[in-house]
């Protein structure tokens, strides 16, 4: 492979590999603006937030207790707990718990959730090695930088045009840099870094068949932040590997690319801060809903609105995202359900959205018989994506409708870190002894150590899970 340092012989300019891995390598060196390192710590908190809520989940319990049936092993610890594992379990283990459900963040343009993936790699590795709060913003801010750029790259026009999943090639790529950063990696083995992180790019988007979010957990994050950190363990113990594999013949662009655009992997690198362009969402339930609660708040002024003062209520959804959403099991993705619950109760809450029994309520169960999803072409080329319309016939005559455009927490309009500290308490109330107030000050305000990190994370071992109304 050709030191990082040497131009291209036939361009005399730097590859996308070369430049790449000179920004890995430099990347916990270099300060973040203000603003950035702000945003990186709000998606911190709200990681941490979705990691500890998921834990009580499907995909995060089985992920615990496959970790732990492995025996402790001393690496990094397993959050909410003071157990350990070594540090590409960790990862796993924690990435599995981030996207038990739909509370962890997203990256619209790069199709791909960032935090759940990235995060738990960052804190495995930035654990091992004694790493601050400064050192883990960068490794964290640098992995959202590359993942989205890794998945931007492959020029997909639309989410059916590729039998690939940027899913899970966006939080690879993101975790093996944040690993790889943290670890300390030189340019040359950076650039080793991204060859074995293409060796093991992988995932196909059947995933949304996954009727129970647990295979899909291991497709968004696990997987991806438990191989993003094995190829930085490999790069740093040496191990050698052939140059140009996202760009030269048969590279990751070649293989996977709709419309390969090279020139995106390196667009922006240390101006365009890819953490600053992706979302936080607001409610803790699937990305096409968001716009949908909103919506639903403001046709009702955020009110609780009985079923019998309703004659109708038609949710418009973009065509390509219907089917997502449309009458689901798991109460965090079903449209019919949740309206029928912010329409009777109000904002949704964490609990509600997650209380599978709330399923079976007979007021919601007459309501939903009222609410009619319209599949809309229009909705589906809107800018920006992901918008919806509610319309509402009340009994009385009277009809109300808002179009929901812009959907708070995406990057058009963000949530300030007030509003993330709030998601946060509405989330760790039940399951942290002081509701969640130290982690949030510490992701927010102060210097820390990821080790004091993960000790503010330690759930009560008094918890039981049968207090929780999720399960």
């Amino acid at each position: 492979m050709n030191h990082p340092s040497h131009p291209d012989p036939t361009t005399g300019a730097k590859s996308a590999e070369t430049v790449l891995a000179d920004y890995i390598a430099s990347a916990c060196d270099a300060a973040l603006p203000s603003a950035v390192a702000l945003r990186t710590r709000c998606h911190l908190l709200d990681t941490l937030a979705a990691i500890l809520s998921g834990r009580f989940l499907a995909a995060g319990a089985f992920g615990y207790r496959f970790v732990e049936s492995m025996g402790e092993m001393r690496g990094a610890t397993l959050l909410g707990d003071t157990r350990q594992s070594t540090l590409e379990y960790a990862a796993f283990a924690n990435a599995m718990a981030a996207h038990a459900d739909e509370t962890d963040d997203s990256h619209v343009r790069g199709r791909f959730h960032p935090g759940c993936g990235v995060v738990p790699a960052a804190l495995a590795v930035g654990e091992g090695r004694g790493a601050t709060s400064d050192v883990l913003l960068r490794a964290i801010a640098l992995g959202y930088d590359v993942g989205a750029r890794s998945t931007i790259a492959l020029g997909f026009t639309n989410p059916r045009t590729t039998n690939f999943s940027t899913h899970s090639f966006g939080t690879l790529f993101g975790a093996a840099a944040s690993s790889g950063a943290l670890m300390g990696l030189s340019a040359e083995q950076s650039e080793a870094l991204l060859s074995f992180t293409v060796q093991q790019a992988s995932g196909l988007s059947y995933w949304n068949r996954d009727p129970d979010h647990v295979e899909k957990a291991f497709d968004f994050g696990a997987k991806s932040a438990r191989n993003g950190v094995f190829a930085a363990l490999l790069a740093k113990a040496g191990m050698t590997a052939p140059d140009h594999p996202l760009t030269g013949p048969r590279s990751y662009l070649e293989a996977y690319a709709e419309n390969p655009m090279p020139e995106a992997l390196t667009d922006g690198l240390g101006s365009r801060f890819e953490v600053a362009h992706s979302t936080i969402k607001k409610w803790s339930v699937g990305s096409p809903l968001q716009s949908v609660l909103d919506a639903v708040s403001e046709v009702f002024d955020r009110t609780p609105t009985p079923s019998d003062a309703i004659a109708e209520i038609v949710v418009h959804l973009p065509s390509n995202r219907i089917h997502v959403v449309d009458d689901k099991h798991m109460p965090a993705v079903c449209a019919q359900h949740l309206v029928a619950l912010a329409t009777l109760r109000g904002p949704v809450s964490f609990a509600a959205s997650h209380d599978t029994a709330l399923m079976q309520d007979p007021e919601i169960l007459a309501l939903r018989q009222k609410i009619r999803l319209v599949s809309d072409e229009a909705l589906t080329h809107a800018k920006p994506e992901r918008q919806s319309i509610v319309a509402v016939r009340m009994a009385n005559g009277e009809e109300r409708r808002h179009h929901a455009k812009v959907v708070r927490g995406t990057p058009d309009d963000q949530m300030c870190a007030e509003e993330v500290a709030a998601k946060a308490r509405d989330i760790l109330a039940p399951l942290l002894r002081d509701g969640g107030e130290r982690l949030i000050t510490m992701c927010l305000e102060e210097d820390f150590s990821v080790a004091d990190l993960s000790a503010a994370c330690a759930i009560s071992s008094s918890l039981e899970r049968s207090t929780l109304t999720w399960k």
